[in-house]
């Protein structure tokens, strides 16, 4: 395993379990707004989701390297993964199978 993987993947490790479904659910569709974020997982668990906390924990993983944050119009931001989250998903799938690295 690359020195860059092993620290993207160490990154995703001491992820909550909320930030890394932000990850699953940017993992879905190329680019997504908040509040299309925001509906998603409202929809996986069956509860409203804080608009805060949303939005500490998307800061939070673009502070990380892990998504990629840009202004769509003066109101609205887009989200998406970087190549460090993509490939830092594909080695825990890998890794939660059973493979090796």
């Amino acid at each position: 395993m690359s020195p860059e993987c092993a620290t993207d993947c160490q990154t995703l490790a001491t992820l909550t379990a909320f930030q890394r479904d932000l990850l699953r659910t940017l993992a879905k569709t190329d680019e997504q707004s908040g509040l299309s974020l925001k509906t998603d997982l409202t929809t996986y668990y069956g509860e409203a989701i804080n608009h805060s906390r949303l939005y500490q924990n998307l800061d939070e993983l673009v502070r990380h390297g892990l998504i990629n944050k840009r202004q769509r119009d003066g109101r609205t931001n887009s989200y998406s993964l970087t190549d460090a989250a993509q490939t830092a998903l594909a080695k825990r799938d890998a890794w939660i199978r059973g493979e090796t690295a």
